[in-house]
């Protein structure tokens, strides 16, 4: 049993914030994004990326659209170093990207951080220290005037060194770290003494990024604290308010979509919540929150299998198949009443208009997914299902009634297996239960003669040797006479359907018919033939043989 968390855990205290106005606000644009992936997202690995896969990361977040890259620690080691010097003496950074490296906020590492950017045209230089009283407190033994003495002083030597590359187009950032653990108002003094330091302008916007290091709070909490800093913080027209949520409580996508209506301008984060702990926020699933109300994300993610290969190769890390947008599931429906919805609004959702399909929030075809697996079928399944899977893979849209009888022997499949089943497998069930012959009179051959007036008298040959004769008004209804005749049954056609089952002259044919014989009963049958006559003949044999071996019939 859990221990009494009132008497080992202190909840983070309600921010006090009279007239917020983020709750009446609404997302309308996409942040400044900042990609971690390649330092934040890379130091929680258990094998971080080599070289070359640190550069092809790089080359795709260029390719997607990042204009900053939070690129490597170089004064952590030596390989983020070196890779920080491939970046700029190789060329590799392009003129509208700027990259980003972290520090902490000791000389020899900024001296260290420095030199690894020597050359390059723009560059941000992240530094930060802990701020939050028990990291004061347990892991440096600081009062908080040392801690803000360090922050400036941290400010200060960024200035200086930045001043010895004057080649350079610098940008500065501080991160109090841990943030939103911090007290309010010393967080406010902090990053305010920082921003002296540097004196923003309009031409020099440094960044002020507010991490939630450690997720310690609901979400409206870290969006108040967002809005008073936005309000408290010196030159505000001239600084960018990031912001870096942590998932520790797993709402760091709300987290960070709450903070920017709250103010925020920027976001931090990787691009599948990869990091520390339970990660960073998720910065593919807020670009694609934002493009489902019709907000252009300002990155090109209209290819994301290729974007999640790339990931998962270059993290080693698997992509969660029930992850937002980018599971391999997330677009699939199981359910019986799902699947129906789904069905139903793809038939009629207009190419050129407002995307309405029940259960999708998002068209798969935007992000560069097909429909092939958008609706399969296993136990829980019904009859939309099933009958989706038939017209994709084949072309064949069976009347209700054959959905809901085939339905039924799909799903005994399912059930006797255990496994999904698929379009081939549900195409085997309908051709066993309606098309392979069942009974005595198997189709050879036929003849037509036509007679006067419109009439057709029709010789079926069966691979018995049998024959029967019909006269009708057509060949089909010569046919229906022919096997009434044989059977000794009054047979009437209630339902006729054809469809061809692929394109072309010689496509297959498959004809479907409903019979009622002379107790009200009604049963189906199919036939498949290049030629449609001799479909509908098959499909009349079979469903004649269902009457005569009273198989059950179509449900009402």
């Amino acid at each position: 049993m859990l221990k009494n968390p009132s008497t080992k855990y202190q909840a983070f205290p309600a921010f006090n914030l009279p007239n917020r106005q983020w709750p009446s606000r609404t997302l309308t644009q996409a942040p400044i994004w900042c990609s971690s992936d390649l330092r934040d997202g890379n130091q929680s690995l258990i094998e971080p990326m080599n070289a070359q896969q640190k550069m092809r990361f790089f080359k795709m977040l260029v390719a997607m659209g990042f204009k900053e890259i939070e690129v490597a620690f170089p004064s952590a080691s030596q390989t983020d170093f070196d890779f920080v010097r491939e970046l700029i003496t190789g060329q590799h950074i392009p003129d509208d990207v700027t990259i980003q490296v972290l520090t902490q906020a000791r000389e020899d590492l900024i001296a260290r951080t420095f030199e690894s950017l020597r050359g390059a045209k723009r560059a941000i230089v992240h530094v930060y220290n802990a701020t939050a009283p028990h990291f004061r407190r347990i892991v440096f033994n600081h009062t908080p005037e040392q801690t803000m003495a360090l922050a400036v002083q941290a400010a200060t030597w960024l200035k200086d060194y930045a001043a010895q590359q004057p080649a350079t187009h610098w940008r500065f950032e501080y991160s109090p770290e841990v943030f939103s653990q911090t007290e309010f108002r010393f967080a406010r003094d902090i990053c305010n003494a920082v921003l002296d330091v540097w004196q923003p302008t309009p031409n020099a916007k440094p960044i002020i990024n507010l991490p939630a290091t450690i997720e310690g709070s609901t979400p409206n909490v870290y969006a108040d604290q967002i809005e008073w800093m936005s309000s408290q913080l010196k030159y505000r027209n001239n600084v960018v308010l990031s912001v870096h949520p942590h998932n520790d409580r797993g709402t760091a996508v709300a987290a960070a979509e709450l903070a920017q209506m709250a103010g925020a301008d920027r976001v931090e984060g990787c691009l599948f919540g990869n990091g520390e702990r339970t990660g960073n926020v998720d910065i593919i699933t807020l670009a694609l929150n934002l493009y489902t109300q019709g907000i252009d994300p300002q990155l090109d993610i209209g290819h994301i299998d290729e974007i999640a290969r790339v990931v998962t190769e270059c993290n080693q890390l698997p992509i969660h198949p029930r992850h937002p947008y980018v599971g391999e599931l997330v677009h699939t429906a199981f359910s019986g009443s799902h699947q129906d919805a789904i069905k139903k609004g793809m038939a009629v959702q207009n190419p050129n208009g407002i995307w309405e399909v029940p259960y999708l929030p998002i068209d798969p075809q935007d992000i560069g997914r097909s429909y092939d697996a958008v609706i399969r079928v296993n136990s829980q399944s019904g009859k939309g299902g099933m009958s989706y899977l038939l017209e994709r893979e084949y072309g064949v849209t069976l009347p209700r009634r054959w959905q809901m009888a085939l339905a039924k022997q799909v799903q005994a499949v399912s059930d006797e297996t255990g496994k999904e089943v698929s379009a081939q497998a549900i195409w085997q069930v309908f051709q066993a239960r309606y098309v392979e012959p069942q009974g005595p009179w198997q189709y050879a051959h036929h003849t037509d003669q036509r007679l006067a007036e419109g009439m057709h008298e029709v010789c079926l040959v069966f691979t018995n040797g049998q024959q029967a004769v019909g006269q009708g008004n057509g060949v089909l209804d010569a046919a229906v006479q022919a096997v009434a005749a044989l059977s000794g049954q009054t047979i009437q056609i209630t339902h006729y359907q054809e469809c061809s089952l692929r394109r072309g002259s010689d496509a297959p044919a498959l004809a479907l018919i409903e019979i009622q014989g002379h107790q009200g009963k009604t049963v189906a049958g199919a036939g498949i033939d290049t030629d449609i006559v001799i479909a509908s003949i098959r499909a009349l044999l079979q469903a004649s043989h269902q009457l005569l071996n009273e198989q059950p019939p179509l449900p009402a």
